[in-house]
């Protein structure tokens, strides 16, 4: 049986990604008792999902790799994907590079994924170019996860906004209400359903129920945060019930070189 260690940089007030993360690759050791993950969090401080809160909590990023470097992780994610987002487009490449340049001068070599940035790898594994979109924020944020999507290809048919700012309260949102929330998007032409934009709104219990109704990929910010550190660690990137995205059958064009 091999350890895998996973560093997470989380929002302070985040208490989704340490859940269902977790739980789907609890699942995996079930299919794949080989494989056994265990899991560091550094925490950075954020309340409420405002632009001012996202950008102070995007500034604590290195001195929270510096924390992870000293227990020597396999690989670091970093997981608020609206804070990487709404600083505009591309925005995850230099926060992926920052987080590793921490996590070197602490003497760790893990490679580095951020939410945003494990998402853009999801789709294009898909081959998902046109999607619907379900987040917990403000419109005004919902518009800049659009606009960043849209600058990497990916156009977004439909976007709905649930429109709660408080934090803790997204983590609160029943996961069930999102098999009725997504109803009320056109799925005309999507080739996928991000059915959570957000590492913080729960969606994982009904990721698989959704994709079984709706009949193309379903995914969430977590299943491509789980995704991008499973094809980093090199290992089968199938979570049982998980979506499409984790069936193991989907390959991650971004770890090309890491997996032969």
């Amino acid at each position: 049986m091999t350890d895998h260690h996973i560093g997470m940089i989380v929002p302070s007030s985040n208490l989704t990604m340490e859940t269902e993360l977790p739980r789907m690759l609890a699942a995996r050791e079930q299919a794949i008792p080989e494989d056994r993950f265990v899991f560091h969090a550094a925490r950075a401080r954020m309340q409420h999902v405002t632009p001012e809160q996202l950008q102070a909590m995007n500034a604590q990023a290195v001195r929270a790799a510096t924390e992870l470097a000293d227990a020597r992780p396999d690989v670091v994610a970093t997981a608020c994907l609206v804070a990487i987002m709404a600083q505009g487009p591309g925005f995850h490449c230099s926060a992926e590079d920052d987080i590793t340049g921490a996590l070197r001068a602490g003497g760790a070599d893990a490679p580095v994924i951020s939410s945003a940035g494990a998402l853009l790898s999801g789709l294009a594994a898909l081959d998902a170019r046109r999607v619907a979109i379900v987040t917990p924020y403000m419109k005004p944020l919902t518009a800049a996860v659009v606009a960043y999507l849209e600058d990497a290809g990916i156009e977004v048919v439909d976007s709905l906004s649930l429109e709660v700012p408080d934090n803790l309260a997204v983590a609160r949102l029943d996961p069930a209400d999102l098999r009725e929330h997504y109803k009320k998007l056109d799925l005309t032409g999507a080739d996928a359903l991000v059915l959570s934009c957000c590492v913080q709104m729960p969606s994982l219990p009904v990721v698989q129920a959704v994709q079984d109704e709706v009949g193309i990929p379903v995914l969430s910010a977590a299943t491509a945060t789980t995704f991008r550190i499973l094809s980093e660690l090199g290992l089968s990137t199938h979570v049982p019930g998980a979506g499409a995205l984790l069936s193991g059958s989907v390959h991650d064009p971004g770890a090309v070189t890491r997996v032969a």
